[in-house]
């Protein structure tokens, strides 16, 4: 079978793991920060904070923004569910923006419009929850701007996008917004098992993030408000949560990184070869956008309508190709639906979901897994003709 993501662990990565169990840290130990350091030099931000997974990097960022009961957050319908659940934890409001037919991701177009509306009626977004889909990167300098003018925060949703960058900006840097968060679930550009990161240059945020990882505890001394020259003495100052992440896995995700070039690179080469060898089905492959380059997380293609799709899906699943779709819109979920959501609550997110599907794109596909899946993506639009 071919799957449509994998995850790619090597001898180093083993040996990387093994060292540390044979050590005497396996928590809270010096590998956790040296993963945090090397990341937040990798994606040029101040600082960094991991996490036991991206879910708890976005909430946890949504509390250090200050989100609470009765605030406003937005994001986009074409992410997982834990880009928005982020904020419901939080007691907050949750919308979403459509998205833009061309990239998939936010469509500043329509962000403007409601941000210009939600003004009117003083329901302005104390958060806008920014997702670079499939690795191509939204304008975030433009979403900086519109922050700047109607004063909300941002936390970019880089989970996939890990290797990206717009120019000579990299995902991560949190150049135009507060809090950049990460995944390294398996299928992520390099894996720690489950895991997250949150980057930003704020301190403030820094600590904060810190701080409610672990407990909401502290133990330095110039922030203790009592028992300050008692040895050992921690002080709980806020109400925080267990999202540590393990000296294992930090151990696996510093393996990793040394790798991530060489599979980025190889993702692109991947998405290179599906450009020139689908160039002439009835598919819509995804776009080059100037001075963009994606991480290619996903490959998602489009056919020309959702009866179609569903025929592919089925077609490539008994060749043992198992392709997937990212995403069914967030608010066509049961829980979301609850909240009075409809379908059809973004139009363009409805096209798209009936049309995309994401091929096998990962470092360990090869020449002859990439043939087959083309080859047979070239026999189902023939026998169509």
């Amino acid at each position: 079978m071919i799957n449509y993501g994998s995850h790619h662990i090597s001898a180093e990565d083993i040996n990387a793991v093994s060292k540390v169990l044979r050590s005497g840290s396996l928590t809270q130990g010096p590998e956790i920060k040296k993963f945090e350091r090397l990341f937040s030099k990798k994606v040029s931000s101040k600082y960094a904070v991991s996490l036991n997974s991206c879910t708890s990097a976005l909430h946890l960022s949504c509390l250090a923004l200050g989100i609470q009961k009765g605030d406003y957050v937005w994001t986009t319908p074409n992410s997982f569910v834990a880009s928005s659940n982020c904020a419901i934890y939080c007691g907050a409001k949750i919308d979403f923006v459509d998205i833009d037919l061309k990239t998939y991701n936010i469509c500043l177009v329509s962000l403007e419009k409601k941000l210009s509306e939600a003004q009117k009626l003083k329901k302005l977004p104390k958060v806008l929850v920014s997702v670079h889909f499939a690795g191509l990167l939204n304008d975030q300098k433009k979403i900086y701007n519109l922050s700047k003018k109607y004063n909300f925060k941002i936390i970019e949703d880089a989970c996939h996008a890990l290797g990206s960058k717009n120019g000579n900006q990299k995902a991560g840097n949190c150049k135009y917004s507060d809090i950049t968060v990460f995944s390294f679930h398996a299928i992520k550009a390099i894996t720690t098992g489950e895991g997250g990161m949150a980057t930003t240059n704020n301190k403030y945020l820094f600590e904060k993030l810190a701080m409610l990882r672990t407990h909401g505890i502290t133990r330095e001394s110039k922030k203790l408000t009592y028992n300050k020259k008692v040895p050992l003495h921690y002080e709980q100052q806020l109400l925080g949560y267990n999202y540590r992440i393990t000296d294992i896995q930090a151990a696996l995700g510093i393996s990793q990184l040394k790798k991530l070039d060489i599979f980025i690179k190889k993702r692109n080469s991947i998405a290179n070869a599906y450009n020139k060898n689908l160039a002439n089905l009835p598919l819509i492959l995804p776009k080059k956008i100037v001075n963009f380059y994606s991480a290619f997380h996903l490959y998602v293609v489009r056919t020309k309508n959702k009866k179609t799709k569903i025929e592919l899906i089925n077609y490539l699943f008994k060749k043992k190709i198992f392709v997937s779709f990212h995403y069914i819109p967030i608010y066509h979920h049961p829980f979301y639906k609850k909240m009075g959501f409809k379908k059809n609550y973004c139009t363009n997110m409805e096209k798209y979901y009936d049309t995309a599907i994401s091929l096998p794109i990962h470092p360990k596909l090869n020449k002859n897994d990439h043939n087959f899946i083309c080859k047979n993506l070239k026999t189902f639009f023939n026998a169509r003709k």
